[in-house]
């Protein structure tokens, strides 16, 4: 089943939910990036929670989130829009810890749990809007709660999970999101809370073959949900050879002659997909005449 994330309100329009399942998108990350479990499952679930917040703008607007602690994974570069696209990297991939106490993927001990998470959001206008907290866990779903109640001053609950198989292939991932609404019931607060403290992680729903509007059904009780429309997810990187071909102009005469004489060409490659752009001896020619 391909990935796809729904909007929806629940309890009389009290609650704002999101839901998604991301496990061919992290998949396709898994694959670009080679990310080993631990880095599979912190990236993984940055793309996660980057995907939903993405559904919560507009038109043309767009986010970047980045996760840097001071664990041995680095930093988690993240870009998402409104139309369900993502794309990340995270710094070192080749990043795999021991299972934690409860047997899972030690996603705190590679992110690490001092740090920050910053928001950086594109809409359109002359300045960008940047929010940043302080890392609270390192687990990333606490910290996404944490970040949308400092931030943006929304009571929010973010769960977000990936499961592993033993190849390093990703077996399951996604996520929900969910947003009290102003003047929100104290007995809907109340409920939800409940449900939260008995529902299993996210990522064992999807596993178990939930879709997006049986997770919100499980975490939010039955009847309770009202689905406002659903959008497809993908892994999508905007780079272009294009792109990298006005950055090489960019660098000027003297590095694009040396580029020409010492080794006749030039290749570059994305952070965000790896995707390897190759460039012949009269491309950097041509380059070199635009350049002057």
């Amino acid at each position: 089943m391909s990935d796809y994330m729904i909007r929806a309100l629940a309890y009389d329009g009290q609650v704002r939910a999101f839901a998604v399942n991301t496990t061919e998108t992290v998949s396709e990350a898994q694959r670009r990036h080679y990310t080993w479990p631990t880095a599979s499952a912190a990236l993984g679930r940055t793309m996660t929670a980057g995907v939903m917040m993405g559904a919560m703008l507009k038109g043309e607007e767009n986010l970047t989130i980045k996760v840097e602690g001071n664990g041995p994974i680095g930093p988690i570069l993240v870009d998402s829009n409104a139309k369900g696209q993502v794309r990340g990297y995270v710094t070192n991939p080749q990043t795999h810890l021991d299972l934690n106490a409860q047997g899972k993927l030690d996603v705190r001990g590679a992110v690490g749990a001092e740090g920050t998470l910053t928001v950086i959001k594109d809409l359109g206008m002359r300045e960008n809007f940047s929010g940043q907290v302080p890392l609270v866990s390192g687990e990333l779903g606490e910290d996404f709660t944490y970040y949308f109640a400092s931030s943006e001053q929304v009571p929010s609950s973010v769960g977000v999970g990936v499961l592993v198989n033993p190849d390093n292939t990703i077996l399951a991932a996604g996520g929900f999101i969910l947003q009290l609404l102003p003047g929100a019931d104290e007995a809907v607060i109340e409920a939800i809370e409940q449900r939260l403290g008995m529902v299993p992680p996210v990522s064992k729903l999807i596993q178990q073959g939930l879709t997006p509007e049986q997770i919100l059904e499980t975490v939010l009780g039955e009847g309770n949900v009202k689905v406002l429309d659903s959008l497809p997810v993908t892994f999508h990187c905007k780079c272009s050879k294009e792109r990298f071909s006005t950055a090489i102009i960019s660098l000027g005469k003297q590095e694009i002659k040396e580029m020409i004489e010492e080794d006749g060409k030039a290749e570059a490659q994305c952070h965000f997909c790896h995707e390897v752009y190759h460039y012949s001896k009269e491309e950097l020619e041509s380059f070199l005449e635009e350049a002057r």
